[in-house]
Order: structure tokens, then C-alpha cells, then sequence
């Protein structure tokens, strides 16, 4: 039960964060930004991140199962992603968040590398996130030249 219990948390650890980053990220400029070809409504980012950080969590599970070490490039990647929304939303750095965005795109890229190397499927969970970032990226710059 002990177990159990351990396991969910690690799984949803990275979901608790993103609400809590959520609640204290002012969003509301969304709305009034003049916003890149391609924008999704605003719906379809607490869908996309709470199953990205879900994918993320049970990643993270997979690989400490084997490698504890793993959890360094997990909690650095996370860290600077827990950031961008205060640059991007709060203060409104378009050019200083995207630049953000390419160091959280190379973490993420070491941590694939290293979770596929220690658990291939904890690798392959984290495809879709990076596709993503790629996606924010793509709309972070075109916010940087909308605005």
C-alpha cells in the first residue's frame, strides 16, 4: 500500500505543480494578445499540459524504478518550465520567454535521451511533450512579432 501510494504521487507530482504554476500565472492577457496562424483556444491548454505532465510523472516512475539519477534532468527541465508562464503571461518577456523556451526544448531533449537510454518507454512518453514545446515555441515567437 506504502508503494502505491508513492507511485501515484511521483506520477502526479509534475500535474501539482503545473495547477499551482497555473493558479499564480496571471493568463488573462491570452484573451487580448494578438495571437499567431494556428493558435488553439484557451480549452486546449489545461487539456494538453495536464496530460503532458501526466505522461511526465509516469515517466518519471518508470525510469527512478532503475535510476535514481534521473531525477536531476527531470527536476531541471521541469524547474524551467514551471518558469516560462511567469515570463510569458505575467510579465510579458515574448523575446526573453522564447529564448527560455530553446533551453527548456534542450532539456528536454538530454532527458529523452537519458530516459530512453535507462527505460526505452520512459523515452517514448515524453515524445509528445517535446512536440509541444515545439508548438509553444512557434507560438511564443509569433506572439514576440504579433505584439
Amino acid at each position: 500500500m506504502k508503494e502505491k501510494i508513492k507511485s501515484i504521487l511521483i506520477i502526479i507530482f509534475p500535474l501539482v505543480g503545473g495547477i499551482i504554476v497555473s493558479l499564480l500565472t496571471n493568463t488573462k492577457s491570452y484573451k487580448t494578445m494578438i495571437k499567431p496562424f494556428l493558435s488553439p483556444p484557451a480549452i486546449v491548454f489545461p487539456i494538453a499540459w495536464t496530460i503532458l505532465y501526466l505522461l511526465m510523472g509516469i515517466s518519471l516512475y518508470i525510469v527512478l524504478k532503475d535510476n535514481k539519477e534521473m531525477i536531476k534532468p527531470f527536476l531541471i527541465q521541469l524547474f524551467i518550465n514551471y518558469l516560462w508562464p511567469f515570463l510569458f503571461f505575467s510579465l510579458k518577456k515574448y523575446i526573453l520567454s522564447a529564448i527560455l523556451l530553446l533551453l527548456l526544448i534542450a532539456c528536454v531533449i538530454d532527458m529523452i535521451i537519458k530516459f530512453y537510454n535507462t527505460k526505452k518507454i520512459a523515452g517514448i512518453l515524453q515524445f509528445p511533450y517535446f512536440i509541444w514545446l515545439l508548438f509553444a515555441l512557434y507560438l511564443n515567437i509569433g506572439v514576440a512579432i504579433l505584439n
